[in-house]
């Protein structure tokens, strides 16, 4: 989608400019991972309009293939307009909270169905990246989000965010009710899968990762992130604890390992794209063979490029920088604070230590 983000704070109501930019969990990991030095293809259709042409050119210029992305001349692209703030995941948003309003009904996105890509575009990643978002903008939409988690002879590792926007079943009729249950059962189809701990007790009623796992045993890794505190990860896998100088909280329980990782302390401008540069930053570490609790942590530096800046994208670390930061000591990794423009740090540069306990990267 192209996405429109206020010039200033206050209502939708009330803001009279907003700044253009490009939206859309999706196409934001395919950008993070391609800055991130990997291989990337965004398979999705948009309008043959300007707002098309905008996205394919600047989801292009990250250095993401989109060859396979498709234009649909009778259909425009989704857009959509929000305040500063997280995704509801709530029916009712507090008072105060962040609004966010689509317009994607009858959208380019909204038209995809089982068929309408070629399989080979599909498959020809060493993972295929999807949204619950995807399930939600149609019933074809769904049929192809079905037909992508069946199970099949040759699929690469399907990655899953499970991304509960209850903005976007509302309305559907019998749809809006049965999405929670819909996207569990995407999810029990998927390898990998993330989800927010907020979205799984305001979709499934679930507290707690544990009980989070219960209810989806089947990906053989699952992520369930804790907000700002960290990520608990239950994989069954081979070599999945990290080396002993990062001293991961990693126990044996039935056939998954769980590894725990704390989350850093970021001085937050916007917190929307967060949650996509933290799958990023994992599947980016998944791709290069590291241990689980190195998948974390790379997820964890990756969302803190997208928490300091105001826009969907942040400029994620060099990988000599993730490298680096990602091997630190708990004590030294839990010291950190990262503000706007951290990652501009050189990639070999020390960790400055402020005020002798505090050790803080920021802007030079």
């Amino acid at each position: 989608m192209v996405t429109f983000v206020p010039r200033q704070a206050g209502r939708l109501a009330d803001v009279p400019t907003f700044d253009r930019g490009i939206g859309g969990a999706e196409s934001n990991v395919a950008c993070c991972l391609a800055r991130a030095g990997h291989s990337a293809r965004w398979v999705s259709r948009v309008g043959a309009d300007g707002f098309g042409d905008h996205l394919v050119a600047a989801i292009a210029a990250t250095g993401v293939d989109t060859t396979a992305v498709q234009r649909d001349q009778g259909r425009p692209t989704g857009i959509y307009f929000r305040t500063a703030g997280e995704r509801a995941v709530r029916a009712a948003a507090p008072a105060g909270g962040s609004e966010v309003v689509y317009y994607r009904a009858g959208s380019a996105a909204a038209a995809m169905a089982p068929g309408a890509f070629d399989r080979a575009a599909l498959w020809s990643g060493r993972v295929l990246h999807v949204s619950g978002i995807t399930a939600a903008l149609s019933a074809d939409c769904l049929a192809l989000m079905r037909e992508l988690t069946t199970p099949a002879t040759g699929r690469p590792l399907l990655s899953f965010d499970v991304n509960y926007r209850v903005g976007l079943w509302r309305g559907r009729g019998a749809a809006d009710q049965a999405g929670p249950e819909v996207l569990a059962d995407l999810a029990r189809g998927c390898d990998l899968v993330f989800v927010g701990e907020d979205e799984a007790e305001a979709a499934w009623g679930l507290s707690g990762p544990a009980a989070i796992r219960a209810a989806l045993p089947e990906p053989a890794v699952l992520v369930v992130k804790h907000g700002a505190e960290g990520v608990t990860v239950y994989a069954r896998e081979s070599a999945t604890t990290a080396p002993a100088t990062t001293a991961p909280a990693t126990t044996a329980t039935r056939a998954d390992t769980v590894t725990y990782a704390p989350a850093l302390r970021v001085d937050v401008v916007a917190s929307v794209g967060a949650g996509d540069a933290f799958a990023a930053g994992f599947l980016s570490a998944t791709l290069r063979g590291l241990p689980v609790f190195a998948r974390v942590r790379h997820g964890h530096l990756m969302a803190a490029a997208a928490l300091t800046v105001p826009g969907d994208l942040g400029t994620p670390p060099s990988r000599a920088q993730a490298d680096r930061l990602a091997a630190l000591d708990p004590d030294t990794w839990g010291a950190l604070r990262l503000s706007a423009g951290w990652t501009e740090a050189e990639p070999g540069a020390e960790v400055p230590t402020v005020g002798g306990s505090n050790a803080e990267v920021r802007n030079r």
